[in-house]
């Protein structure tokens, strides 16, 4: 007979799935969106794509890819996503973008500038790294330590508010931050087999969740 002292099988697994059962919904307008979703899944959370207001009913979590800002941020003036995420932030739920959702996150957008959704205060400067071709990847510093960070076309985010709290920078820069259950990063965590910063939007939807 087991000890008293062990857990029970559900408990036991709960501890080894602690993200089971979470839904977390990927903005699929445009952008990197299977790299997300298998990021996700591999974290042992269910995901579904997101294109229209409704499709953000019953989520714990969302997320904002990278892609290009101006067709994602036409789709979501489209579809009337920008109030709707506006208010799936405003009930506490998690929100994380990724490059050009970074963008979108932001508090104002400098070069071409887009329409933003103010949840992180930031600003984020669009292209800042060059073109496709100036594509490249390094190490993070902060919290998360040997976190590799892949930037393509990426923003770059400057004049952090007080509230804003920087998680990981490149040569100074932040390229990691978090305003409350807002998660913003500069570069592609989707496209590393790394999943601290999907685990890290997971943690804040189980805190939430409770």
């Amino acid at each position: 007979m087991a000890g008293g002292n062990q857990p029970t099988t559900a408990v036991a697994g709960r501890a080894s799935r602690p993200f089971a059962g979470l839904r977390v919904g990927i903005v699929s307008i445009q952008g990197a969106v299977e790299p997300h979703a298998a990021a996700i899944e591999r974290a042992g959370a269910r995901w579904k794509p997101v294109r229209h207001v409704r499709d953000l009913e019953d989520l714990d979590a969302l997320i904002l890819p990278g892609g290009e800002s101006t067709t994602i941020s036409k789709g979501l003036e489209r579809e009337g996503l920008y109030e709707a995420i506006e208010a799936f932030a405003a009930s506490g739920r998690p929100i994380l973008g990724t490059c050009a959702g970074a963008i979108l996150m932001a508090r104002d957008v400098e070069g071409f500038p887009v329409r933003s959704l103010g949840l992180i205060d930031v600003t984020a400067v669009r292209n800042a790294y060059g073109t496709q071709v100036d594509s490249f990847a390094t190490v993070a510093q902060g919290e998360l330590e040997g976190l590799r960070a892949i930037f393509i076309r990426a923003p770059r985010l400057k004049r952090p508010g007080p509230d804003v709290e920087v998680l990981a920078r490149v040569d100074g820069w932040p390229v990691f931050v978090r305003q409350g259950n807002a998660l913003a990063t500069t570069f592609h965590p989707e496209l590393t087999s790394d999943g601290r910063v999907h685990a890290a939007l997971l943690e804040l939807a189980r805190k939430c969740e409770r």
